[in-house]
């Protein structure tokens, strides 16, 4: 007999987050890791229950869902950027400017200093519907 709390979730949303293919280890995981805090910080519904071990340590509550990985080029990063916005889904963005400034003040400014056309992104991350987060994505592939 299945139960509400057996049977598997599934979600008609994704997170995804779309990584320039040509950054190192080190930049895909810390661009990954600014990309979704944007994400957990705006959209309160992304982010699950707290956590508990079995001896009732607690634990900050992280996303409800899977964040798929994605890579592309530098010229599929800007495509999707240019579909992200025409659909007016929740979006972030990390530039590689961002590699040199070592704060959050400095990094809005570096943003705010390029025209969106313009912006050389590294890493994307997006947030909707599944079907038009694939649209966003099309193009890409897994992150291996």
């Amino acid at each position: 007999m299945t139960t509400d709390d057996t049977a598997p979730v599934r979600f008609d949303t994704k997170i995804a987050v779309l990584l320039r293919s040509d950054l190192e280890t080190w930049q895909r995981l810390n661009v990954t890791a600014f990309l979704v805090s944007g994400l957990g910080a705006e959209l309160p519904e992304v982010i699950g229950e707290p956590y508990a071990d079995a001896d009732g340590t607690p634990y900050l509550p992280m996303f409800r869902q899977p964040v798929l990985v994605f890579e592309g080029t530098k010229e599929t990063l800007t495509a999707a950027h240019g579909r992200a916005l025409s659909r007016s889904l929740p979006r972030s963005v990390f530039t590689s400017d961002l590699f040199a400034t070592g704060n959050d003040r400095d990094n809005r400014a570096a943003v705010r200093a390029v025209p969106g056309d313009d912006l050389d992104l590294v890493g994307l991350a997006v947030y909707g519907p599944r079907n038009a987060v694939d649209k966003v994505l099309k193009g890409a592939r897994m992150h291996p």
